[in-house]
């Protein structure tokens, strides 16, 4: 239904209580642009809620994800760039999964 070309991550904390057009507004501060047809994550400070928001071309989307248990993995908050997802690392993210070590987990090395 909604195409998603690319995936962006930001480091810094957002407040949850924020809508569409607040996060818009942080897109445009951290990333320079809402690009069409890309999707920017955020987390709140405890880790446990993200939000997404994804220009389509034509409008602005939002979708919120809560985990009951645990946190999401995140970059720490004093990074400034700006994080580049596969889809793989997305759907491993939006389930609480280490994300960030999904190509170590693809092979064992050790019995």
């Amino acid at each position: 239904m909604i195409r998603i070309d690319a995936m962006w991550l930001a480091s810094a904390p957002v407040d949850m209580r924020a809508g569409a057009d607040r996060l818009l507004a942080a897109v445009v501060e951290v990333f320079g642009a809402a690009q069409a047809h890309h999707g920017y994550l955020f987390a709140n400070v405890r880790g446990t809620r993200v939000k997404l928001i994804v220009h389509d071309g034509l409008g602005i989307w939002c979708a919120a994800r809560r985990l009951n248990q645990g946190r999401f993995q995140w970059p720490a908050a004093g990074s400034c760039t700006p994080v580049a997802l596969t889809q793989q690392q997305f759907d491993a993210l939006v389930l609480g999964l280490p994300w960030q070590r999904l190509e170590q987990m693809q092979r064992i090395t050790r019995v």
